[in-house]
């Protein structure tokens, strides 16, 4: 038996392995909840909340429940993020924190510094490796395994604050890969080091013909930016021209849907995709079996999950949890219902809630899929319509119309004495915009019954503007958010899309 088939049969044993110990999730998570408390007793935090004391609880869940408020990130790194920032050991999690990822989030977001520990670091190679031990269920030959892996991600290049360094997620993680990775990795890390993208996608460029990549990763929309430009830099028709060996896409950061279309054109033969729930904050999901697009939680490394019904009862109108919100456990939790996350990490994020919802599609295996943000959503006059209804509505016009949607984003706006519902499409072929904006309309109504009902009411009709792609990366340049990691926010408040509107208009007068 050959190294490579060894590996790979142990690869499926590890499968085996986690499968059968991911059953009892509500023993995995009050393990993991158990551990965390006792490995942050004596810091400040665990000692102002009484760790200790909760340790000793026959209630553990409850009494942690009971005495942590939840937090939003402010509430996190205001009074105990920022002391860890600023050098303070001992305060939200054992020992000093070395390194913070600025989160990206979506453009209109300030940047956020989240703590990565060396536990943290830890789940996350785990996570990342029980994700590649679920690659023998595709069926591929054993030898793609150990090709080359590309990883497009934010810059390696970290900002020095003396007591600890900054950068972007990505980038903290390739200034040190795994072992069983740091062979394969590509771009590789002097590469990866470079700031400026533009910079960057030109050196990968250059470099790709050195390569034999069989699996790349990232964020769907810089990963497709990055083929393209190599394509074109080499005149290729796909790019399977250079890279033959070309066979899996692992996905993460946003939904992969809107461009499926526009990558597919840019191979020559089947490419496996599979989706990751990789967040600053930990590795919480990925998707464990070929059958279903939904990721499993991982609930036996080191994050404790609760979750918020995302409902009126719990949330403000502009999506902020309420004082007296319920979270509930991996066990109360139902299928088909809309939860904000809230997570406890090794790194010391406590009762925090992450910003995205999230949905079972499978109790039984802790399936789920990421259907938003609890404050990217429209809800002028009560359609409730959320980021998964638009990527739907987006998905079915793009294959109605033949027309590949890459990039879009939406804001509420006053229309007479009522409201509508203003889009910006990024759209690169001729298209009738009249006939867009109806079927949009239409297929929105289907995938969201609020909406539907408002469409009659309150709600007037949907107002389209239809621009070339590059405008939506031309106002990421514009904003500094041009790094391989940013996510273009798909619901604008107000004053940023009063920006928005005045950029696109100065650009189009350009074009």
């Amino acid at each position: 038996m050959t190294l490579t088939n060894s590996l790979v049969k142990r690869g499926m044993g590890l499968i085996e392995y986690w499968n059968r110990n991911h059953q009892a999730g509500v023993i995995q998570q009050e393990f993991q909840l158990s551990q965390l408390l006792k490995q942050a007793q004596y810091t400040e935090f665990g000692k102002t909340y009484q760790f200790s004391v909760i340790q000793n609880d026959n209630d553990l869940v409850g009494a942690f429940q009971s005495k942590v408020p939840l937090h939003n990130y402010q509430e996190m790194f205001d009074p105990w993020w920022r002391r860890s920032f600023e050098g303070g050991g001992d305060v939200h999690w054992k020992g000093q924190t070395k390194y913070f990822a600025l989160s990206s989030g979506t453009s209109d977001a300030a940047s956020k510094y989240i703590p990565i520990t060396p536990d943290m670091t830890r789940a996350m190679r785990l996570g990342a490796l029980r994700m590649f031990s679920c690659l023998p269920k595709y069926h591929l030959d054993s030898n793609l395994y150990f090709k080359d892996w590309l990883m497009i991600g934010g810059s390696a290049s970290l900002q020095n604050y003396g007591h600890c360094f900054a950068g972007d997620l990505s980038g903290i993680n390739a200034r040190k890969p795994p072992v069983w990775l740091k062979r394969l990795y590509k771009p590789g890390t002097e590469i990866a080091r470079i700031k400026d993208w533009d910079k960057r996608m030109d050196m990968i460029a250059r470099h790709a013909p050195k390569w034999d990549i069989a699996i790349m990763t990232g964020i769907p929309s810089w990963v497709q930016l990055t083929l393209e430009y190599i394509v074109d830099f080499y005149g290729l028709d796909h790019i399977h021209q250079l890279w033959p060996n070309l066979s899996v896409f692992v996905s993460g950061g946003i939904a992969f849907d809107p461009y499926r279309k526009g990558l597919e054109r840019l191979f020559d033969k089947k490419v496996i995709y599979q989706d990751t729930y990789l967040a600053s904050e930990g590795f919480f999901a990925y998707q464990a079996r070929p059958e279903t697009n939904a990721m499993q939680l991982i609930l036996n490394n080191g994050v404790f999950y609760e979750f918020v019904p995302f409902k009126e009862e719990h949330f403000s109108e502009s999506g902020e949890v309420l004082p007296h919100a319920t979270a509930l456990t991996i066990d109360q939790v139902e299928e088909g219902v809309d939860y904000a996350l809230v997570i406890s990490t090794c790194a010391g994020a406590w009762r925090y809630l992450i910003g995205d919802t999230i949905k079972f599609v499978n109790k039984e295996l802790h399936e789920i899929v990421i259907t938003g943000r609890t404050k990217h959503f429209l809800s002028v006059c009560g359609e409730h319509l959320s980021v998964d209804n638009m990527n739907q509505a987006i998905k079915q016009v793009g294959e109605q119309m033949q027309v590949d949607i890459r990039e879009f984003t939406v804001s509420g706006v006053k229309s007479g004495s009522h409201f509508a519902h203003k889009w910006y499409l990024g759209v690169d072929e001729i298209v009738d915009k009249l006939t867009l904006g109806q079927l949009l309309d239409q297929q929105l109504q289907v995938v969201n019954d609020d909406y539907n009902a408002e469409r009659s009411a309150m709600l007037q009709n949907l107002q389209l503007e239809v621009v070339p792609t590059k405008v939506f990366y031309d106002w990421q340049r514009h904003l500094g958010k041009m790094n391989g990691q940013s996510k273009f926010p798909r619901v604008m408040k107000a004053p940023q899309f009063k920006e928005w509107e005045k950029f696109v208009s100065q650009k189009m007068q350009t074009l």
